[in-house]
């Protein structure tokens, strides 16, 4: 397992997060995100995971009026900074959705169109791209003859394995995914998770799972978010066991109320 405190991709230091209309969504939370590993962040709706997970590359900016405090630091630079380069921070930090977001074009140009709005014009590399992450995000062997159908018509399971494979060909260092299966079937979620599980040796994941059974089969570490606040943080598989806060125990043995 690795150690979250050493190196670690992410650190957080006392970070609040205040909406336009006064809600303060995180309440000075601290924790540390290792690299090559997958980390959960789970609780109740409203609890903030996703807020956090937004926080991660910036996206809360969207809503005009947001404010920070504390510190979130990727090896080691805070992204908090005003001052920062928001594009160049959501290339290293992907963002994979609840709900997958084709866009009206072939499965090639899909994989191909954020690599060549950089600036990317090699055949050679682009044809690289494509495989590589539809290799990762165990697509290939379904689409490698098919690349030049529409993405919108594959299965909502398929569209979302496009949707990891799209962000992977970006090559970023870490992937947030929000619910990524919350609306696929048992099978389509079992292929990316098993997707998740393979590349993690590459790549930092931090996902917001759709269920409490799901988090507890990816974490290697996890956080249980509530009202704002993270309650308890450590290894997956002692949290989910064997808790050490008794709301968090309420919570994942389904007696929270």
């Amino acid at each position: 397992m690795v150690d979250a405190a050493t190196n670690p991709k992410f650190l957080v230091e006392s970070l609040s997060v205040h909406y336009p209309d006064g809600t303060e969504s995180l309440h000075n939370i601290s924790l540390q995100i290792p690299r090559n590993a997958i980390t959960v962040l789970f609780g109740p709706a409203g609890g903030g995971k996703s807020t956090l997970l937004r926080t991660f590359n910036r996206l809360n900016d969207m809503v005009e009026g947001t404010r920070y405090s504390g510190k979130v630091l990727l090896d080691g630079e805070d992204i908090l900074t005003p001052s920062l380069d928001l594009v160049a921070l959501r290339r290293r930090v992907g963002m994979v959705f609840a709900q997958p977001v084709p866009l009206p074009m072939s499965v090639r140009e899909n994989m191909t169109y954020g690599l060549e709005l950089a600036g990317e014009r090699r055949r050679r590399n682009l044809d690289r791209a494509i495989e590589e992450g539809l290799q990762a995000a165990a697509l290939w062997d379904e689409m490698k003859d098919r690349l030049n159908e529409p993405a919108h018509a594959m299965s909502g399971g398929q569209q979302q394995r496009l949707c990891l494979a799209r962000v992977l060909a970006q090559q970023p260092e870490v992937i947030l995914m929000d619910e990524p299966t919350s609306g696929l079937d048992p099978i389509s979620t079992a292929k990316v998770e098993d997707s998740l599980q393979s590349i993690k040796k590459k790549y930092t994941i931090i996902i917001v799972p759709h269920s409490v059974q799901q988090a507890a089969r990816l974490a290697d570490w996890a956080g249980f978010l509530y009202q704002g606040d993270l309650i308890e943080w450590g290894e997956g598989k002692n949290l989910f066991i064997a808790p050490k806060v008794k709301r968090t125990e309420d919570y994942v043995t389904g007696r929270f109320g």
